[in-house]
């Protein structure tokens, strides 16, 4: 595949077979999350309604993360900020070079749904005070109380793209080719 990519003059780093196919998946993923993102604050407003109940387990909360998954690291200055998008930027850039030599569709997919995820978390960054998340998961009895992390879509794309991955390398028998470093 590098040495047909080659001859065409293309790197085998940035186009392969299936590139098209992820690249759909991380812009549809990408343009849904901040849809999404968007609606509820302009339309719904989330802000001014707070907590909205949606099922007996699932509540719209309306949650500005400036860290990382699960809320760690918070960076609040404009260095921790840049940092974070820098490392973001990085890690994209490593998901797209194994999305360029992917030769299954299914890692294609699963690839796109994580970098169209991070993508779309990254974007908040740039125009708000973090991360907007606004799905929370939780199970409230009279003797036990369980609330999930609050999340949104760009996430759950992130968490399904992990999945597809798992599930396409146990089910090819071994893992995807990953890129060589050099």
């Amino acid at each position: 595949m590098a040495d047909a990519a080659r001859r065409q003059g293309q790197s085998p780093y940035a186009w392969g077979p299936l590139t098209a196919l992820g690249v759909g998946v991380a812009v549809v993923t990408g343009i849904a999350d901040q849809a999404s993102k968007f609606w509820l604050l302009e339309a719904f407003d989330l802000p001014e309604r707070g907590r909205v109940a949606m099922t007996p387990f699932l509540d719209l909360a309306l949650t500005w993360n400036a860290g990382i998954s699960y809320g760690l690291f918070q960076q609040r200055s404009a260095l921790g900020m840049w940092t974070l998008l820098a490392l973001k930027a990085v890690a994209v850039v490593f998901l797209w070079i194994w999305l360029a030599r992917s030769s299954s569709r299914l890692t294609a997919a699963a690839l796109g749904l994580i970098i169209g995820g991070a993508v779309g978390n990254a974007v908040d960054r740039l125009h708000w005070p973090g991360v907007l998340d606004f799905v929370l998961f939780h199970v409230d009895t009279a003797n036990f109380s369980f609330h999930w992390y609050v999340f949104n879509l760009a996430d759950a794309a992130i968490v399904a793209g992990v999945a597809g991955l798992l599930y396409d390398s146990l089910r090819s028998g071994m893992p995807q080719k990953r890129p060589d470093p050099g």
